[in-house]
């Protein structure tokens, strides 16, 4: 259904009556907890607009926010709705609150402590959130930038071509000029009275078939496939084993080799390189070739 501008402006005025005459009915108790929890006269009639006209804010901002923003304004819609629900129920539970005209002095919002010291921190806590929830709701809303709308790219040709056909569209069309078909003249039949008779044809005779030679099998060389080349690593089984020396060995061997040295060539990668071994043995060989030369250096007078 299709509202005109009037009925949308009636829907509106509707809903804002409605929405000014809930106000009015809540106004009442939250004025009467602020007082109750210590607010004064002042205070006390400010506070209905804290808790409800946030909720009026987080509205609007739901209507204009997208995406993360937009659940953001719902959580806090629903959040202080909760609250505003919660303080007018305890309004209504505790006669105490009731101003009956005039200003509700410092009071139990319950009997319970447990129970009064909840509600005295969400009727206390609810000012100080207004303030921080409004100041992010307006500035996500004075920051959002609506998703530009795409337009639909059309060709300038056809375009034009279609307003052509458009606007000559209510022009009166010439009516083809009718056909009329010629009539087609078949030729008079022709009266046969006697026919010649047919010479019989003379027998050909059949022409030998041709033998064909029958084609023999011949052998076909089958085609060899190239030998796969062998990945993985080889298994232990199939590997050449290697002599392991022993360290009397690799160090009777590290002598020869070093025995042209200086000390500041016995070193560890310089053995490793000549005696192939590993770099752990390397530095023990060093070590030993280094004493040994330290104690015949001392032995020497």
């Amino acid at each position: 259904m299709n509202l005109n501008r009037t009925g949308r402006a009636a829907l509106v005025l509707a809903l804002v009556a409605v929405v000014g005459m809930a106000f009015r009915v809540s106004w009442n108790a939250l004025r009467d907890i602020a007082g109750a929890v210590g607010a004064d006269d002042t205070a006390a009639t400010l506070y209905p607009f804290v808790v409800d006209g946030l909720m009026a804010l987080a509205l609007i901002a739901t209507l204009v926010l997208t995406d993360d923003a937009r659940r953001f304004a719902l959580r806090v819609l629903g959040t202080y709705t909760l609250a505003s629900l919660v303080l007018n129920y305890v309004h209504g539970l505790m006669p105490g609150l009731h101003a009956d005209g005039g200003a509700v002095d410092w009071t139990r919002l319950a009997d319970w402590d447990p129970a009064n010291w909840a509600l005295v921190l969400l009727a206390t806590s609810l000012p100080v959130g207004s303030i921080y929830f409004g100041s992010d709701l307006v500035a996500k809303v004075l920051h959002h930038r609506p998703a530009p709308i795409p337009t639909l790219v059309t060709n300038t040709e056809e375009s034009t071509e279609t307003k052509r056909i458009r606007s000559t569209a209510h022009l009166a069309e010439s009516a083809p000029a009718p056909i009329t078909a010629a009539p087609l003249r078949m030729p008079d039949p022709v009266t046969v009275e006697f026919l010649k008779p047919a010479v019989p044809l003379k027998p050909i005779p059949a022409a030998a078939a041709a033998p064909v030679a029958s084609i023999a099998p011949r052998p076909v060389a089958a085609q060899s496939t190239r030998p796969r080349r062998a990945t993985g690593r080889l298994p232990a089984a199939a590997r050449t084993a290697r002599p392991k020396r022993t360290p009397d060995e690799l160090l009777a061997e590290a002598r020869k080799v070093s025995a042209g040295w200086p000390d500041a060539k016995v070193t560890a990668e310089g053995i490793r390189r000549e005696v192939h071994t590993s770099p752990a043995n390397a530095r023990m060989l060093r070590d030993t070739l280094l004493a040994e030369r330290a104690r015949t250096m001392e032995a020497r007078p």
